[in-house]
């Protein structure tokens, strides 16, 4: 049974070169054959393998995330627009505005001018 732990990056580069310096003994033969060059020839592979889909797939995701980040800005962008072209459309107080979520000019508050006391001395 294979564990799950997490394995450092520095210690898959040093399993990688011991898998290097294996291959260079011609006279290594493994009593279990689970330990054998062959068995670490192909679990290399299917590391590889692995690390290769990781990144193709991390890459798909930036992608895809950035398409969609583009396409939220468009959709916005749009939606503004059709806020505007309604205001022009139906006017400033028309219940269209309010439908888009807009308040209507009348249901605005009127800006009221604030008036500092006077200081008594």
């Amino acid at each position: 049974m294979t564990s799950t732990a997490r394995i450092s990056p520095q210690q898959i580069d040093a399993d990688i070169d011991t898998f290097r310096a294996l291959t260079g003994m011609a006279d290594y033969k493994a009593h279990n054959p689970d330990f054998s060059l062959a068995s670490a020839e192909g679990a290399l592979s299917a590391l590889n393998q692995a690390e290769t889909t990781l990144t193709l797939a991390e890459a798909a995701r930036a992608t895809a995330r950035s398409n969609a980040l583009l396409a939220r800005a468009e959709f916005h962008r749009i939606i503004l627009g059709v806020k505007d072209e309604a205001m022009v459309i139906y006017g400033a107080d028309s219940d269209q505005i309010a439908a888009l979520g807009l308040k209507k000019k009348s249901e605005r508050n009127r800006p009221r001018r604030v008036t500092k006391p006077v200081a008594s001395n």
